[in-house]
């Protein structure tokens, strides 16, 4: 029997992915030499490694430039992605970063939008975050602190974000004594920036929420959130710890705006329902969007 293949990406996705992540990284270029470099503010991870260095390394070896330096110090975590996450994650990553060094090139001989730190700091995190987060979406990376963390965190007592972290204490902590204490301050604020804007284009800014509700009213809350929220429920079955108690638990997802109207819902049919609601990262359905308010 033969074994069963994986279907292959239609070639108008893998172009998409691709169109995406050149933006990204362009995007993420052009934050970098026209708003971070000229007011001496950097990013985190690799990017902010190469930056310092970048300002460090004399006229005369420019040919070390953070083009180069961005690929060539990213080189090692591509290598090690490709053999631990994978080959497109790979050819993605090498797609990204290289074009975020040749853009950033590109826009080195045009001049700086501000030289105003807060404006610097602000539109600087957001658009790179926004490039960033584009990458990143699209399954690729312009970072190898990250692949090292996963690849780390498997024999070390840290998670990846700790990982990160800590790699980020140590590059901001350096470009303090590179670049001066308040440029530092302003990276800081910068990387915080780019940080949550990076999450909002991941997860996406339709923010939702996943609900559990234990109740004995099953049917009627559930009816109930059907009408009134125009949310569908699903319906499972569990069993308390301490009775041994078969119980029906609601399950639904509903938009951060629609959970107060969930839990007066809820509260108005069963006082004692225990509900439990979580972020979720991505929702995804056609019939999602069409609720009832």
């Amino acid at each position: 029997m033969s074994s069963k293949q994986h279907k292959k990406e239609p070639l108008s996705h893998v172009l998409y992915r691709g169109l995406m992540i050149a933006i990204g990284a362009s995007l993420a270029a052009f934050a970098i030499e026209r708003l971070l470099v000229p007011n001496k503010m950097i990013d985190g991870g690799i990017i902010g490694v190469s930056l310092i260095l970048d300002y460090l390394i004399p006229d005369e070896w420019r040919l070390l430039n953070f083009a180069t330096l961005v690929i060539l110090l990213n080189a090692p975590f591509m290598y090690f992605g490709y053999k631990q996450i994978g080959k497109t994650f790979m050819l993605s990553t090498i797609l990204g970063v290289v074009i975020l060094g040749v853009t950033e090139r590109a826009f080195h001989h045009f001049s700086p939008l501000t030289t105003e730190p807060i404006l610097a700091t602000v539109f600087g995190g957001l658009a790179l975050g926004l490039g960033v987060g584009l990458v990143i979406r699209h399954g690729g990376s312009l970072d190898g602190t990250e692949i090292l963390g996963i690849l780390l965190t498997k024999k070390i007592p840290f998670s990846v974000g700790e990982f990160v972290m800590f790699v980020n204490v140590f590059v901001f902590g350096w470009a303090a004594f590179v670049l001066g204490l308040e440029p530092a301050m302003y990276s800081v604020m910068t990387y915080y920036i780019a940080s949550k804007t990076i999450d909002a284009v991941i997860e996406g800014l339709d923010e939702t929420r996943a609900a559990f509700i234990v109740t004995d009213h099953y049917e009627e809350i559930s009816d109930a959130i059907l009408h009134r929220l125009g949310r569908g429920t699903t319906k499972l079955l569990g069993k308390g710890g301490y009775t041994d108690e078969q119980k029906e638990i609601i399950y639904a997802v509903v938009t951060r705006l629609e959970v107060t109207k969930l839990k007066s819902i809820v509260n108005e049919i069963d006082p004692d329902a225990f509900i439990t609601i979580m972020p979720t990262h991505e929702v995804r359905g056609a019939r999602f969007k069409s609720a009832i308010h």
